[in-house]
């Protein structure tokens, strides 16, 4: 798929020398196409490390997506330069009339912290009751996947004994529904974190379906209310050396963190990591969104 974003961006340098098709503003106005308009609320640190790995992702279908990226007003990051953002973000005010097809919203590494304690939870909350009317899918990752559960549906965030991370193997639930059309009956997929929605809140709730479930790393795909929301417990973007670069920020932090799991050949960090989960992961966003974004759109927005 043409991945409609501005050429200045650092991350479509990158996606070209890896032959993925990123296309930037004149030629996209050459083509008389209606592009995708999908809005990436990007809460991560490392903002370009993460807007990478989601272009990436997206890249695997033959519509166009212009993609735009939103920032927190009420939050300074530490991580990602101001001109960046800058030039490359756009804030809720610029976008609050307008509609768009899909929005994303990543993690945060903020599990060990309530919701309502997150410097930015009420604009974030502001965000997603704008979703409500003007986006026709949104997609929550990880941390937003629990924060999204918990302001919507009121699912609680249990913390865990240690850290969840690694690669863990998944088993496919409803296998008709779009979302996991084409996955294998087991799958892996990465996972980072140090909480997670609650199950029996999940479970009981009669709007939530359950698409993808691990014996170890938990409940991963939920589905709600037709797809208009869907949450992924854990992160398919991730890179090859996503979790080596936690696993020694960690390490460097002094917090003497567990090995992730299934993901070093011989459980050694020394060795490349294996990468086991990028065919499913093309998989889950290719599917999202053609079947609950662009299935279903209005095409005058």
């Amino acid at each position: 798929m043409p991945i409609k974003i501005q050429r200045e961006l650092p991350a479509y340098s990158k996606l070209e020398s890896e032959n993925i098709f990123v296309m930037d503003e004149k030629r996209a106005l050459s083509q008389d196409v209606r592009p995708l308009e999908i809005v990436i609320v990007n809460l991560m640190p490392l903002k370009e490390l993460t807007e990478l790995d989601l272009l990436r992702s997206l890249s695997n279908t033959p519509l166009q997506i212009n993609v735009s990226f939103l920032q927190m007003e009420t939050h300074v990051s530490k991580n990602t330069s101001a001109s960046h953002l800058e030039k490359f973000y756009v804030k809720y005010p610029d976008i609050k009339d307008k509609k768009f097809d899909g929005m994303i919203i990543t993690g945060a590494p903020l599990e060990k912290i309530a919701f309502e304690d997150v410097t930015y939870w009420e604009e974030l909350t502001k965000v997603m009751d704008w979703a409500k009317e003007h986006v026709t899918s949104t997609l929550y990752i990880c941390w937003a996947a629990q924060a999204g559960m918990y302001y919507h549906y009121g699912v609680r965030k249990v913390f865990l004994e240690e850290k969840l991370s690694g690669v863990y193997l998944h088993h496919v639930i409803h296998r008709k529904d779009p979302l996991v059309r084409g996955f294998d009956d087991m799958f892996y997929a990465p996972h980072s974190r140090y909480s997670e929605a609650c199950r029996r809140d999940i479970i009981t709730n009669d709007k939530f379906k359950i698409l993808a479930d691990s014996k170890e790393a938990g409940i991963y795909i939920v589905s709600a209310e037709n797809g208009k929301n869907v949450f992924v417990m854990g992160h398919p973007e991730y890179d090859r050396y996503t979790l080596d670069s936690e696993y020694k920020r960690d390490i460097a932090k002094g917090i003497n963190p567990d090995i992730p799991v299934h993901y070093y050949p011989n459980n050694d960090p020394s060795k490349r990591p294996r990468m086991q989960w990028r065919s499913h992961a093309n998989a889950l966003y290719t599917n999202w969104l053609n079947y609950y974004v662009y299935q279903v759109t209005p095409y005058v927005l």
